[in-house]
């Protein structure tokens, strides 16, 4: 178990703690420990990648921390009201279906490379950067429309792109080379 799978962990059990906070209202907190949460990642990134720390596990807890995170934050943000329900399913739904097709892929002996696009970063960065202000909005009170509306929009329009990119690239791995189903 290496430093960087330790911190990764460590974020995972953060999710519930962020959780807890927005449901609780206590929003200081959340927004204080989602700030831990995202120091962690870049953390955790940076050892992995610099003192050549990178493993297997790392490869596959890292993005399972992230949508855990994230999947979280966007559900107890709708549930709380604090953001519409449509970007909530929107968010969650991408990456349930993401993570459909990985498992699928697997199941058929089709493993898909597991390489992020380049839209899916900036997506996860403009989902990080809503969840992130909208946090911070709501622990220190201040307003921010109509910023708020664009940053949705730009988060809208990267999860569509994203989800889209990763369907068209699914149907060609999964259509190339099929044995006789």
């Amino acid at each position: 178990m290496s430093i960087p799978n330790v911190i990764t962990l460590i974020r995972i059990l953060l999710v519930p703690v962020i959780v807890w906070a927005i449901a609780s209202n206590e929003m200081e907190i959340a927004f204080a420990v989602f700030v831990i949460a995202g120091i962690s990642d870049a953390v955790d990134g940076f050892l992995a990648k610099r003192f050549n720390m990178a493993s297997e596990l790392g490869a596959m807890l890292d993005p399972l921390a992230d949508k855990a995170l994230l999947v979280s934050i966007y559900v107890a943000l709708g549930i709380w009201g604090a953001v519409p329900r449509w970007i909530v399913i929107l968010v969650v739904s991408r990456d349930i279906m993401i993570v459909g097709a990985v498992i699928v892929s697997w199941v058929l002996g089709r493993p898909v490379p597991m390489k992020p696009l380049m839209v899916s970063k900036l997506n996860t960065v403009a989902q990080v950067t809503f969840a992130a202000v909208v946090l911070a909005a709501l622990a220190f009170g201040f307003a921010w429309e109509p910023y708020d509306l664009i940053l949705m929009g730009i988060v809208a329009v990267l999860t569509l792109l994203s989800v889209s990119l990763y369907l068209v690239e699914w149907t060609r791995h999964m259509g190339t080379g099929e044995r006789g189903h």
